[in-house]
């Protein structure tokens, strides 16, 4: 194991290096990662642009990334965990003890979660963007043979997605709107169709998006510009992933009488101008999505064995020494999908 690593360090807004940082040594229930492939994600870029994800802001510096694949160089002394050799993806939450309520069968919702790249308590929870990472073993999961690592690189956004689509119960024989077609509702498409819906509606301001979420199963998209188009699709199921305020009243609108709207994309902190009486008169099912539990061992499954369609997802991969101008390329949905760094 090196001393020292490559690693993409946010420092503040506009403020992104590609810098060494120290490897520290493995604890007997950690293991060793050569990174392969890290994608960015939305909250990447909020920490490049912003130096901040909402509340959670940069106190000081902080190695970037969540979404990674690789393999293990070197197994945990404690012999929990994959063996060296053994490719995995990471799973990026870790519980900590909270006395707050919350379902036990729900992690996902405990205060005490931390999550890889979070700059959401202090000292900050470091990232995995680097070419070698220390990572407690019951993070790592096993990929199966033949999982091409850039397809496997989408699982923890995927896993987002199917938690997502799960909240709205079964979608099978259903009419799926989905609003926003970033990575996350083209994955969240690929896991409705997937489920059995009979009709996927995609929608976005972009024709890039568009296109990424036919190539992943939609049957039609729309231009978000066109509102009418939107409030006429009369949807079973509304999976709002644009995460700004517009997005979510035209889910409320696309979708029919007693239908359900999931709300998976990050508003801003504060109140928020949303037709709520919509969703009142219409007794719309309105259901938060966040993160997700342990749906990434299906979403595994899923990718190695071909179900879950999500390959066209991924549009672009940088050297991770092009850090900049990949979080860049990610920035602009007009012209990407997923971006990976090649670590």
């Amino acid at each position: 194991m090196t001393s020292s690593t490559l690693a993409v360090v946010a420092h503040g807004a506009d403020d992104v290096r590609i810098e060494h940082v120290p490897v520290r040594p493995p604890g007997p229930d950690e293991a060793v990662i050569a990174v392969a492939y890290g994608g960015i994600c939305g909250s990447d870029l909020h920490y490049w642009r912003h130096g901040a994800v909402g509340e959670s802001v940069l106190r000081a510096p902080m190695v970037l990334g969540h979404e990674v694949v690789g393999t293990v160089v070197r197994a945990a002394a404690d012999g929990t965990g994959p063996a060296a050799g053994t490719q995995v993806t990471v799973h990026p939450a870790t519980r900590e003890h909270t006395d707050v309520r919350f379902p036990d069968d729900r992690p996902n919702l405990s205060p005490g979660v931390r999550y890889l790249g979070s700059a959401a308590r202090f000292p900050h929870t470091e990232g995995a963007f680097a070419r070698e990472v220390v990572l407690p073993a019951a993070m790592l999961r096993a990929l199966p043979d033949g999982l091409d690592l850039r397809v496997a690189a989408l699982a923890e956004p995927a896993a987002v997605a199917w938690h997502a689509v799960a909240q709205a119960g079964d979608v099978r024989g259903k009419r799926v709107l989905v609003v926003g077609s970033g990575p996350i509702g083209a994955l969240a498409v690929a896991v409705a169709r997937r489920a059995g819906a009979a009709e996927i509606v995609a929608v976005d301001l972009h024709a890039k998006p568009r296109e990424i979420a036919t190539a992943v199963g939609a049957t039609r998209t729309l231009d978000a510009a066109d509102a009418e188009a939107v409030a006429a699709v009369d949807a079973d199921v509304v999976i709002e992933s644009s995460g700004n305020h517009r997005g979510l009243a035209s889910a409320i609108a696309g979708a029919t009488r007693g239908g359900t709207v999931v709300m998976v994309g990050l508003l801003p902190s504060g109140d928020q101008p949303v037709p709520i009486a919509h969703a009142i008169t219409r007794e719309l099912r309105l259901v938060g999505s966040f993160r997700f539990n342990d749906e990434i061992d299906e979403v595994i499954t899923a990718l190695a064995d071909g179900t879950l369609a999500a390959g066209p997802v991924v549009t672009h991969t940088f050297p991770a020494a092009r850090a900049l101008e990949a979080l860049a390329v990610a920035g602009d949905p007009a012209v990407s999908g997923k971006v990976l760094l090649a670590f």
